[in-house]
């Protein structure tokens, strides 16, 4: 991988596995110092072990992203680390699956959203403070396909990735000329430990999600990564304000 964030430093929500695993690795791989943070140490702590083993410069920090507190905490622990913050991919999310609208309970829905939603917003609040008075830098947040179209039985998950979607909209307007770029990434159907779950307990939908996808197979981690790494380097220099869909082709249909 071509260096681009030499002398960067980074930090990822969620990079336990999945998509945020992916995603340190490659920013790490790309030059970048990485603040690996999750809510569950140890495998946040295997991210920077494999980080690491391939030489790369990587710390974890345990953050909810439900918590101001801990997200401003965060966001000091990679400044004090390293001294800067250039770039962030805030990432954590769940999912619920296979419920329709009326029959989702209010405790999941406010779960859903308060992970989903309001942690990418906290994350965004403190990030920008930082970089507003340090000569900017990048945001990359996780939305989803589904956050550009909707789907049925994921009514809260579908409501948390528009609202990405529309804030990284909003917050791209606010802050480009504070020289703060905001994006978001918008997966289809991702080989994750989540989805590997997922097509276990519900085979039928597995086998669809790859063969109504146009490339006939569900995407890698590693493929949203390397948009990740390209939407956090000076190589996308004049992009905000976009979500990109990395789908194989879903929304094309």
């Amino acid at each position: 991988m071509v260096r681009d964030l030499e002398s960067k430093v980074a930090l990822v929500t969620g990079a336990g596995s999945g998509i945020g695993r992916a995603s340190a690795i490659a920013l790490a791989a790309a030059g970048a110092k990485v603040l690996v943070t999750d809510i569950d140490q140890q495998s946040g702590a295997e991210t920077v072990t494999e980080i690491q083993a391939a030489r790369g410069e990587a710390a974890f920090f345990e953050a909810d992203v439900t918590d101001a507190q801990a997200v401003e905490d965060m966001v000091r622990k990679a400044v004090d680390t390293w001294g800067r913050l250039d770039c962030a991919h805030n990432n954590a999310g769940i999912a619920e699956f296979r419920v329709r609208t009326a029959d989702l309970t209010e405790e999941v829905w406010d779960r859903t959203i308060d992970i989903n939603l309001k942690g990418v917003w906290l994350c965004m609040k403190y990030e920008i403070l930082y970089m507003k008075e340090h000569g900017g830098g990048a945001i990359v947040n996780t939305a989803s396909v589904v956050g550009l179209a909707g789907v049925r039985q994921q009514p809260a998950y579908v409501a948390s990735k528009h609202g990405i979607v529309g804030l990284t909209k909003a917050a791209a307007l606010e802050y480009a000329q504070d020289d703060i770029r905001v994006n978001a990434v918008c997966p289809g159907p991702i080989r994750t430990p989540a989805l590997d779950w997922y097509m276990r307990e519900f085979p039928d939908v597995g086998k669809r999600l790859e063969e109504d996808n146009p490339s006939g197979r569900v995407g890698e981690s590693e493929e949203v990564a390397r948009a990740v790494v390209w939407l956090c380097s000076d190589r996308s220099s004049y992009i905000t304000g976009h979500s990109v869909a990395i789908d194989g082709g879903v929304l094309a249909k």
